[in-house]
């Protein structure tokens, strides 16, 4: 059952973190935005931060909930980073405030399902082993994490989903190249 009191807070916070960095965002302006008082948030939640964890660890449970397969890995990036790009302003202020660990573990968390979930589908039928394919989750991981990092510390001004799409190409091409090098003996 949806609480609506926990709805209007998140649905607050979010308007003022469009607006402003999280670090200037008070408790007081959340309850004067939503019309409860101070007593029902503190209720709720401990502080803003942990209003902003459970916004992030909400988003993280719906990718997961929404997605069960990917076919293709520009897609799975590009699931994994729906929230952030929908909410701009909003991912800029919390990455940008004291609390930037929970932007990156959501985006860590996000990174390494997608990754997961595709890389896994992918190879269901093959014989990759286990070790291959953690080996492989965690350089796509890194990949995606590590792209919008760069984004965020560019102050998002180029387009990532031009970004992970033109990246995504480059792997395609480049793997068949990669693997087919022959490797040098030491």
């Amino acid at each position: 059952m949806i609480n609506y009191t926990k709805k209007a807070i998140k649905d607050s916070f979010m308007r003022l973190l469009e607006k402003k960095p999280l670090g200037k965002i008070t408790v007081k302006e959340i309850v004067e935005e939503c019309g409860i008082n101070r007593n029902t948030f503190y209720y709720h939640y401990a502080d803003l931060p942990a209003l902003a964890e459970e916004i992030v660890t909400e988003q993280l449970d719906l990718l997961i909930l929404d997605n069960a397969d990917f076919n293709s890995l520009e897609q799975s990036f590009l699931q994994g980073i729906r929230f952030a790009t929908e909410n701009k302003r909003a991912m800029y202020h919390i990455y940008n405030s004291v609390n930037r660990d929970i932007f990156e573990q959501y985006l860590m968390k996000s990174s390494e399902y997608v990754v997961k979930a595709y890389v896994n589908n992918v190879l269901k039928d093959s014989s990759v082993s286990e070790q291959d394919r953690t080996l492989l989750i965690r350089h796509y991981k890194y990949i995606c994490f590590g792209t919008v990092i760069d984004w965020m510390e560019s102050g998002m001004r180029n387009d990532i989903k031009a970004d992970i799409h033109r990246t995504c190409e480059l792997l395609t091409v480049l793997l068949p190249v990669i693997r087919d090098s022959p490797i040098p003996s030491e």
